[in-house]
């Protein structure tokens, strides 16, 4: 399996009880929507893209693993776009950190809209 294939099934696993959740083809890996919302991405070579809160980027873009996520050399995607190493979530720990991140995130935009 794949470091990508193997991603994916962890993500899954981790969402599924979340209700509304698809996934699609996105930025070049196999992205997980929620309330029709990117939470996650598994890229090609086993890292992920997590879409979080801006307002968190600072901090979270300060842990290991953690980059500025481009769209493409040298277009940064914006805040709250961070790019995480496959080394970072290797753990169950270390995704559990991201996807939660991610979620809060989109939960807090769900309920903004109701």
């Amino acid at each position: 399996m794949t470091q990508q294939a193997d991603l994916i099934e962890r993500l899954r696993a981790l969402l599924a009880e979340e209700p509304s959740t698809r996934e699609v083809s996105m930025f070049g890996g196999r992205s997980f929507m929620v309330n029709d919302k990117m939470v996650a991405s598994a890229l090609k070579e086993g890292d992920l893209l997590v879409r979080v809160d801006a307002e968190r980027h600072g901090e979270l873009i300060r842990q290991p693993g953690a980059t500025q996520a481009e769209m493409g050399a040298g277009r940064d995607m914006g805040p709250g776009w961070i790019a995480v190493s496959a080394a970072s979530t290797a753990s169950d720990e270390g995704l559990s950190f991201w996807l939660d991140a991610a979620l809060d995130y989109n939960h807090a935009r769900t309920r903004r809209r109701t």
